[in-house]
């Protein structure tokens, strides 16, 4: 009897339970009607909030990749053509005299001049080779840097891969230069008239011809793709092209003495050429198409 009752109880405290659970849940939702409410408004407002803050981020990402990308990276080609400027006219200064007094001589004086100068100023020629020295690595870095530009804005011929010879070479050659003439003002070496005579010469090659026809190469390198594709102003392709021939045409004077000048032609303004080229080169793509 006592399981009987319990048996009867059972299904009826289970429907009042569920009657009171869903009345309480009634009378609740019914109570908090405005909790509910701005409980919806601030998840929508947040949420639209980081979507809003997300599309900026988003786009100021891909703002600074686009400038990224379409700006050339590397150092100013107009820069270091003035400082290798600076530094081979620093050096030149050291040996040549506008004034009448001692200078570095030329392959047409005597071997007894050339002894005396190397004799008496071994100094003065240190320095002008440390100088000439430390001039080639700007022209370098100024060449590879040309060189990068000219693929970043679309040149594929073969004329950047002229100019990175010409340039690396003439880099090299002064190198060559300034090392023969250390070893030239080197204490001893200078006693030797018959060595002394054979370094200058050999120094003077490097210097000379070594340095005017690969500088030709050089800028022709750079004025004949720049010319196609309309990266430099005409004036200069046509500046850069006269030198250039002048350049190739100096390497004359290994068998006729008389064409020597064509070297200090390609030479000095070759400096106006370089300076004027590293800063009038594109460095954006943008600025190359409002050109065109």
């Amino acid at each position: 009897m006592g399981w009987g009752k319990a048996q009867f109880f059972d299904p009826l405290a289970k429907t009042i339970g569920g009657v009171r659970a869903e009345l309480s849940e009634k009378k609740s939702g019914a109570s908090w009607p405005w909790f509910t409410g701005f409980h919806k408004w601030s998840a929508g407002t947040l949420k639209k909030l980081l979507a809003k803050c997300n599309r900026s981020y988003n786009e100021s990402f891909m703002k600074a990749t686009n400038i990224i990308a379409n700006n050339h990276r590397g150092p100013h080609p107009g820069v270091l053509a003035i400082v290798y400027t600076l530094l081979f006219n620093a050096g030149l200064y050291q040996v040549v005299s506008f004034t009448g007094g001692p200078h570095f001589p030329g392959p047409w004086e005597s071997a007894e001049a050339i002894t005396t100068y190397f004799q008496t100023y071994p100094k003065t020629i240190l320095i002008c080779a440390f100088l000439q020295f430390g001039a080639a690595i700007p022209l370098g870095i100024f060449t590879a840097t040309m060189v990068s530009r000219l693929q970043f804005l679309g040149v594929r011929a073969a004329g950047a891969y002229i100019a990175l010879f010409g340039g690396l070479m003439t880099a090299f050659n002064m190198v060559a230069t300034a090392l023969v003439l250390w070893v030239m003002a080197y204490p001893g070496i200078a006693q030797d008239p018959a060595v002394l005579r054979a370094l200058y010469y050999l120094g003077f090659s490097f210097g000379g011809v070594g340095f005017s026809v690969p500088l030709g190469l050089l800028i022709a390198g750079v004025c004949v793709p720049a010319a196609f594709f309309k990266l430099l102003p005409k004036w200069l392709v046509a500046f850069g092209l006269a030198l250039a021939l002048i350049g190739e045409l100096s390497v004359l004077s290994l068998v006729i003495p008389q064409a020597l000048f064509l070297i200090p032609l390609t030479r000095f303004p070759g400096f106006i050429w370089l300076i004027a080229a590293g800063f009038a080169l594109p460095r954006t793509v943008a600025s190359v198409n409002i050109a065109k």
